[in-house]
């Protein structure tokens, strides 16, 4: 799409802020701005089932809550300003009144009654719902059922003297602004505030105090919360260090071998689906249990469910090994300042690949070998994480993503305006390229109920939790994590980019997995 310097809307009678604030985008948020900018690729979503009297979930309590929440994390409701490739910016203008900020709230707020497979079919496969306008928003439907994301049946049920219905929740926002974390310490927050003992007016009161903290001045620089590049420690800035800095990220990068890949089909537009599964509480247990006697994490366990599935469905002989990707989080390496912000609504995420053999054994039990790459993924993360060159290379990471993304972008544009040429050939060079195709990408949260407070919440009862984003034409992306003391395994990818065939065996050998290595 063609670039366009614009400006953030202000209505003419509203009286100017005090709080206005802007920065620049750093490579991080600018390696996933510039793909978003056609079609909200990498738009996050995060959807959640719940039972709850009507009395809770009444537009003006969560406009209050709402209102909240985006004076606390002022990223929300910043728009974006591209003057050019290298200059994309954050604007952040504070509401000028309490009122204004219920306002702002509301027009970013939008009550449904669409069963769930419908909020999250329309949000992830109908027109985008985020902007450059509108970086965050919020979706109630207090219709909530579906046929294909396992949950309660939408019957009213008795909580003490009051009835609860069950209702569907959708936080969305652009993946540019925030990450996983972020949301799901939103989510808390949110039903914290929704489910808590204060009533409309307090919440009022709360958000006209919020208000007069943040607002009620001139904007500071601690009003948006930094980069991730400004937010990791500093490290020597020295010719040697530069230097040994490239040539360990050089050495990683040779060492990610893969030759692993889904077939893939093309011809039809991108079309996202939600393959979900919930384990029960007492199998959940089980499992956990068993990953523990085995000394692993379910995480590192997922990786090897992935790798003995793909090696089952694809009948592979494995002369290359399997590359999945995954994100790490980089918060517990960031500068822990108060000074820099309050607020958690930031991008802090860097990258890391698990490479495990293809081939099974040639014996009918392979519970041995599940087991020991399962190890092999726990050593490969726990190197990639306490690497003690995790912020050189987060850093090197982030400025070649932000490169490769203004490339991109430009060609994008430049095809789109009908002005594109071909650069020229590259010269052959003597070195040899080793594969590293990815097989599939996971993202692995962990045990999301040390995140959810649950007894904060009331009257308010989760029951579902469903994550993912809005993907780019052949996109795969699984989600492992626990929550409510369920396991979930959810897989979403375009199935127009894959032939069907194959992401359906290798979905039963995963389930098979389950069964066979986690639950005996």
């Amino acid at each position: 799409m063609p670039v366009v310097a614009g400006k953030a809307k202000e209505a003419s009678s509203i009286p100017r802020s005090l709080c206005q604030f802007e920065r620049a985008m750093g490579d991080t948020e600018a390696s996933y701005f510039l793909p978003s900018r056609e079609n909200g690729v990498n738009d996050m979503y995060l959807h959640l089932g719940f039972t709850a009297p009507p009395r809770l979930t009444s537009r003006s309590r969560v406009s209050l809550v709402w209102a909240l929440l985006r004076l606390r994390h002022p990223i929300l409701a910043s728009h974006v300003i591209m003057h050019n490739y290298k200059d994309i910016r954050f604007l952040y203008k504070g509401p000028a009144s309490v009122q204004e900020a219920i306002d702002d709230a509301n027009r970013n707020l939008e009550y449904r009654n669409e069963v769930t497979d419908d909020l999250l079919d329309g949000y992830l496969n109908g027109p985008r719902t985020l902007s450059n306008e509108r970086l965050s928003y919020l979706i109630i439907s207090p219709t909530g059922s579906n046929d294909s994301i396992p949950s309660p049946p939408p019957t009213p049920r008795h909580n003490g003297n009051h009835l609860s219905h069950n209702h569907d929740v959708l936080i969305c926002a652009t993946h540019f602004i925030g990450d996983g974390m972020a949301l799901h310490n939103l989510s808390n927050d949110f039903f914290t505030l929704l489910g808590g003992p204060n009533d409309e007016e307090a919440l009022r009161k709360l958000l006209v105090e919020e208000w007069n903290r943040r607002c009620n001045k001139p904007g500071d620089a601690s009003t948006l919360p930094l980069s991730l590049e400004e937010l990791l420690p500093e490290v020597p800035d020295s010719a040697f260090h530069r230097a040994a800095s490239r040539v360990d990220f050089q050495n990683v990068q040779r060492k990610q071998i893969g030759g692993q890949a889904f077939p893939k089909q093309s011809g039809k537009p991108r079309h996202t689906v939600i393959r979900i599964v919930s384990i029960d509480e007492d199998r959940t247990k089980r499992m956990l249990k068993t990953c523990k006697a085995n000394r692993v994490s379910i995480s590192s366990a997922v990786f090897a469910l992935c790798n003995i599935a793909w090696a089952r469905a694809s009948q592979n002989r494995g002369e290359l090994p399997s590359l999945m990707y995954s994100a790490l989080n980089l918060r517990p390496n960031l500068r822990a300042e108060k000074a820099l912000c309050d607020s958690y609504w930031f991008l802090a995420i860097g990258y890391f690949n698990i490479i495990l053999p293809t081939f099974l054994p040639k014996s009918k039990d392979v519970s041995k070998t599940f087991w020991h790459r399962a190890r092999l993924a726990k050593e490969q993360s726990t190197v990639a994480a306490k690497s003690p060159m995790i912020v050189s290379r987060s850093r090197l990471t982030a400025e070649e993503r932000g490169t490769r993304a203004r490339v991109w972008a430009k060609e994008d544009d430049d095809k789109a305006n009908g002005v594109w040429t071909p650069p020229p050939p590259k010269a052959k060079t003597s070195e040899v390229r080793v594969p590293s195709t990815a097989l599939i990408g996971l993202s692995l949260l962990g045990n999301l109920d040390g995140i959810y407070k649950h007894v904060n919440f009331g009257e308010i009862k989760l029951h579902t939790l469903t994550t993912g984003s809005r993907q780019r034409s052949g996109g795969m992306l699984l989600f492992g994590y626990t929550f409510v003391g369920k396991l979930w395994i959810n897989l979403g990818y375009d199935e127009n980019g894959f032939e069907e065939s194959m992401v359906k065996k290798f979905w039963e050998e995963l389930l098979v997995g389950v069964d066979e290595f986690l639950d005996n």
